[in-house]
């Protein structure tokens, strides 16, 4: 397959994955993926900005689509429920192949760099939510909890989502989380 052909993109993701799972991320090299996928690591420089893009590079998107179904919750939406919705979006890009997360989360969960660069983004996009929450008028402290739990909720339910035995939705397990989460800070507290 050519370098010139569509579809390199993906190509050089599989081929990264792919290779990261047999060899390690460490050992893998550009070279290597960019071989495995038919172009040249020219043709890799072009996609991504290093090897570790490979895994990441869809979260800028990630961000934008959360941050619109955010703005687009209803006025009376409470912080929480905002960030429910803007979770349920998250669930639309990255939800649809278990068996892709389960491998691109093992490669992650091998490497601590990738762990690092993982709660970076993470971070990101709970910053950019509380800022999302902020301009919908909840105050400072309130926008970062909620956006920061809704973070939470969401590696709390990803994590159940991949290590399932059972056909599930990341979408069910978000709102499962939620509905405990909700359920843990309506207990009584101890005196």
């Amino acid at each position: 397959m050519g370098r010139w052909e569509p579809g390199a993109g993906g190509r050089l993701r599989e081929a990264a994955l792919a290779l990261y799972l047999e060899r390690g991320f460490e050992q893998t090299m550009v070279a290597d993926i960019a071989e495995r996928a038919g172009v040249t690591a020219r043709t890799f420089f072009r996609h991504f900005a290093d090897k570790r893009e490979v895994l990441f590079d869809g979260s800028s998107a990630l961000e934008e689509q959360a941050l619109a179904a955010l703005e687009a919750a209803p006025a009376s939406t409470s912080a929480l429920d905002a960030i429910a919705l803007a979770l349920d979006a998250v669930v639309e890009m990255i939800g649809g192949d278990r068996d892709f997360a389960r491998k691109r989360q093992a490669v992650i969960a091998a490497n601590a760099e990738l762990r690092e660069r993982e709660l970076i983004k993470l971070a990101s996009i709970s910053t950019a939510l509380a800022g999302g929450l902020r301009l919908r008028g909840v105050g400072g402290p309130e926008a970062n909890l909620a956006a920061e739990t809704g973070v939470a909720v969401y590696r709390v339910a990803f994590g159940r989502w991949i290590d399932a035995d059972e056909e599930g939705d990341l979408r069910d397990a978000i709102r499962e989380s939620l509905t405990q989460l909700r359920a843990l800070t309506a207990a009584p507290t101890i005196e």
